[in-house]
């Protein structure tokens, strides 16, 4: 929320106001009042709302920085249960705020990292219906299910999620997936789908990071 750009102006407009109000008191009595009710209660659910926010994304920087600190100390694996309890207490807390969101993504990444990968997929699925109005953060997510599958050697569901990507409006991870899907493609057997997306990416991402790889494998094809 912004604050007040001009606080002397709005001074001046409440004591037009309040003048108006002493000159007229019987006719605006009984509108003023469920005005100032309805203002009231509208600042204090939005003065609630930021303190949640701020509380849900202070404790997600604790358990990010608990996280690391665990790690330099200890095993990853004590540091991935450790921590992820406090992650489960700001998503169980604060699922509805960004911050717990936020919170949610962070931790499903942590599960993936520790190799808990049916765990991490059920929660991307979960921040895919939360966060599918935010198009980078749909992508990155759909990418994160694509990784996750592709881990579990479930490389039919990996590609269904990266296909999603390829083929969105957004222009966010699409080289990359085009990238997963050729690796994809070649490990299910279907070269000619593999080569087609590679040369994807040289012909709509020619400055993608990936080009370079990927001249070698559509040279190296019969096909191509």
């Amino acid at each position: 929320k912004r604050e007040l750009s001009n606080p002397d102006e709005f001074v001046t407009f409440c004591a037009k106001v309040f003048e108006f109000i002493a000159k007229h008191k019987i006719q605006v009595a009984c509108g003023l009042g469920v005005f100032i009710v309805s203002i009231i209660v509208a600042a204090l659910i939005g003065y609630s709302l930021k303190k949640s926010e701020d509380r849900a994304f202070a404790l997600l920087q604790q358990g990010i920085t608990k996280y690391q600190t665990l790690l330099k100390t200890g095993d990853s694996n004590t540091a991935y249960l450790d921590a992820g309890k406090d992650f489960e207490l700001i998503i169980q807390k604060y699922s509805g705020r960004n911050g717990g969101k936020m919170a949610s993504l962070v931790y499903a990444n942590l599960c993936y990292s520790a190799g808990d990968y049916d765990k991490a997929i059920a929660m991307y699925k979960k921040l895919l219906m939360d966060l599918n109005d935010e198009p980078f953060l749909k992508n990155l997510i759909l990418n994160d299910l694509g990784y996750s599958y592709g881990a579990k050697k479930d490389y039919r569901n990996a590609v269904e999620y990266f296909e999603r990507i390829a083929t969105s409006p957004d222009f966010s991870l699409k080289d990359e997936a085009l990238f997963n899907l050729g690796t994809l493609y070649a490990a299910i057997g279907d070269n000619a789908k593999s080569v087609a997306a590679f040369k994807k990416i040289l012909s709509d991402h020619s400055g993608s990071m990936y080009s370079e790889i990927v001249k070698e494998k559509v040279a190296g094809h019969p096909s191509s």
